[in-house]
Formats: structure tokens, sequence, C-alpha cells
């Protein structure tokens, strides 16, 4: 175990390196911690192995980190200002997510037609497509200190996108398992994946607002806030692992609602100062989760990716893309948003490859064909989409105006002053 926390601290470091020398050529961070992965992880120079992965105790870390990058998305989910713009949020990310799966579902659903494969892995891979990456865009927010029309819907919509997607995914897969596989996903499982992260998130905020309201040192704010996301997690890692009949749990979705809870308890202010206090923590989390994100995937099915996985990247794309343009467009939001939300919301690895490998394990025994064609595909997709994705989603803000204040965001201020701001 130490040699693998020593092992740990000195992929950080060299994440962090790496993440410095990209953000000279002004792209972001983010994008050379997940090189940093790659080129660490198993399928390279393999430092980075699954004998440090498949760890229990860096399980641990991976899942207070999830709840972590929660922090960043549930402590600017402040009722009263979703009460101006949550109609909008709630529109755009319906047609989003219902865009995504029509598209992905479609395209895929004609390619198959014409090749004898079953239609049900189309759904699948629709299913799989609404999931969003929320730490790429979210970094990226972070790191620029994105303000505007854009990272206010990006934000909220960070985490109702992960939620639809867990209702869809296990939906679907529950129906597929009933309908070819004798390893059963039961449906219960779908009210569950909401119900208990709100529900345990909501408990560990309420008890942590009481604490962090209170006028302590910097210090003592930094280490009850630490405390209070630590025990959050481990209460999400027990259920998740001894009370649930899957580890399916998304402890981002906790650490949203236990940040969420807390956040509308005490003054904004008092929020941002807690924020501000626990930044380099939260940041040292990020690197973690991102180098995690990083490490499985394999460079090699760059060269390697055929035309099922041409075809996912670019459908999930003009998913994601039309369907926010046009909820945008429903919701009569700022013309930054119906402009360049969508491209912030292409980062997928994630959420995608936990959903994979749930959609193999029930695939494999009755159709071990639609599994192989499953894995390769999101697998070689992950790779190719998230350094994609990354750099789009950093053009996005930029052209926005939300960077650097030249864009077209910069005449959009007025417009969007009543809704978002």
């Amino acid at each position: 175990m130490l040699k693998g926390i020593l092992l740990l601290i000195c992929f950080i470091a060299i994440a962090f390196i790496a993440g410095k020398l990209v953000a000279r050529v002004k792209l972001p961070a983010i994008l050379g911690w997940l090189v940093a992965g790659m080129i660490i992880g198993p399928h390279a120079l393999g430092w980075f192995n699954d004998e440090i992965m498949n760890n229990n105790w860096f399980h641990i870390l991976i899942n207070i980190g999830e709840v972590s990058v929660g922090l960043l998305i549930g402590t600017e989910l402040i009722w009263k200002d979703l009460k101006q713009s949550g109609k909008q949020i709630i529109t755009i990310c319906v047609t989003e997510a219902l865009g995504t799966f029509l598209v992905v579902t479609c395209a895929f659903g004609f390619i198959f037609s014409f090749m004898g494969i079953p239609l049900y892995l189309a759904v699948v891979f629709g299913a799989i497509a609404l999931a969003t990456a929320p730490a790429p865009s979210i970094s990226i927010v972070n790191e620029y200190k994105t303000k505007g029309p854009v990272t206010k819907a990006l934000i909220p919509l960070a985490a109702l996108d992960d939620i639809i997607a867990l209702v869809v995914f296990f939906l679907v897969i529950g129906v597929v398992s009933s309908m070819i596989s004798d390893v059963r996903i039961p449906l219960y499982f779908v009210p569950l994946m909401i119900v208990i992260p709100v529900l345990i998130g909501g408990v560990t905020g309420f008890i942590a607002g009481h604490i962090l309201k209170r006028e302590m040192s910097k210090r003592m704010t930094l280490l009850s806030t630490m405390v209070c996301m630590c025990v959050t997690a481990a209460v999400g890692i027990f259920v998740n692992n001894y009370i649930m009949p899957k580890p399916v749990l998304n402890l981002m979705i906790v650490g949203v609602a236990f940040a969420a809870t807390f956040a509308n308890m005490m003054p904004k202010e008092r929020v941002q100062d807690i924020m501000k206090m626990n930044m380099p923590v939260i940041g040292l989390f990020m690197i973690i989760v991102v180098l995690n994100l990083g490490a499985p995937l394999d460079y090699h099915l760059i060269l390697g990716a055929g035309v099922f996985t041409v075809i996912y990247i670019v459908a999930r794309a003009l998913g994601k893309i039309g369907g926010a343009y046009t909820g945008a467009v429903l919701s009569k939001a700022p013309k930054t948003v119906k402009r360049y939300l969508g491209l912030t919301l292409l980062p997928h690895s994630g959420v995608s490859l936990i959903f994979t490998g749930l959609a193999v394990n029930v695939l494999i025994g009755p159709d071990p064909e639609s599994a192989t064609i499953i894995q390769g595909t999101i697998a070689a997709a992950a790779v190719i989409n998230e350094i994609i994705a990354v750099f789009l989603a950093k053009q996005a803000f930029k052209a926005a105006g939300e960077i650097d204040g030249v864009g077209d965001g910069v005449l959009e201020d007025k417009e969007a002053a009543g809704i978002y701001n």
C-alpha cells in the first residue's frame, strides 16, 4: 500500500507538470492530465497499472474524488438562483438527452438493419451515449474561472444529465437483460440509482451545513469540510458495496446532493469562502480522478478505430449539440447558450466505460458478438472523443466570451442578465 501511495504521488506530479506544459500552449491543463494518464497507464509505460487501480485504497480515493467533483457542481445549485432558470435548464436537458438517444439509436439501427446485427444493440448504444463526464468541463470552468450564460447552464446540466443517463441506461439494459440474458438487472434499480445517492448526500449535507455555517478559523473550516466530505464518501461506499445488490451508485451525485444541501443553508459569501479554502485539495482530487479516466484508455485504439467508432462519435456529437440547441431555442436561452453549450457536453469517458462494462456483462453470455462490438466501439471512442472533446469545450467557452471576455459572450451580457446572472 505504501509503495502504491508513493507511486501515486509521483503520478500526480507527472500529471501536474504535463498540465502546466499543455497550458503554455493555451490548452486546458486537463488535457495534459489525460494524456499523462494514458502514457503512464497499463497500455503504454505500465507504471500506473491494474495492481494499483484495482486496489481497495485506490477505489476509496477515487470515490472521495468523485464526491469532491460533486462539490464543485453542488455549491452552484442555489435554489433561489435555480428558480429563475430552472425551466430552461430542464428543457435543454430533456431535449439534449432525447436528441442524443434518438440520433445514436437511429444511426446504429439503420446500419445494423443491413448487417444482420440485433437492433436492441442500437438502443444500448443510444443509452450509453447519454452519459456526460462532468469532470473535464468542470475542470475547465475551474481552471479558467469561466463566467457567463454557458457556464451557468452547464453546471446544473452536469448533474441532471447523469441522472437522466442513469435512468435511461438501466431501463434499457433491464429490458434487454430480461429478453436475452440470464443476468437479470432488476428494474427497481432505476429509482434507487437516484433516490439513494440524493438521500445520502442530503442527510450528510444537512449535518455539514450546521457545522460549516458557524464562524471558525480557515484551518478548522478546511478540516471540517474534508471530514464531512470523507464521511459522505464513506457512507456512499458502504451502501454501494454492502447494501446495494450491485455496486453501481454514482458517488458524484452523492457529492452534488451533499454540497447543494449545505450550500443552501448558509449565505452565498460563506459558501464561496469555504470553496476558496478547499480548492487546493479539490484540485488535487480532480487530478487523481482525471488520471483514473486517462489510464484505462488505450492509445492503440486510435489507429484501430473502425466505422462503428466514427459513427458513434459523430452521432453522439450531433445529438448533444443539436439537442442542446433545440432546447435553448425552445426555452429562449441567450444566443451563446444556443451556439456553444452542446460543445461543453461532449466529454464522455468515465460513466460511459462503467455503462459499457455493465452492458458487456449482460451480453457476453447470450450474444458475445454484440458484447465485443460494444466493448471495442466505446473503448476506441472514449480515447478519441475525450481528447477532441476537451479541446472543443475550451474553445466553446472562449468563443462564448466566458474565458477572456473575447467572443460572442460580450454581446450577450444584457440578454443573459435577467436569467443567468
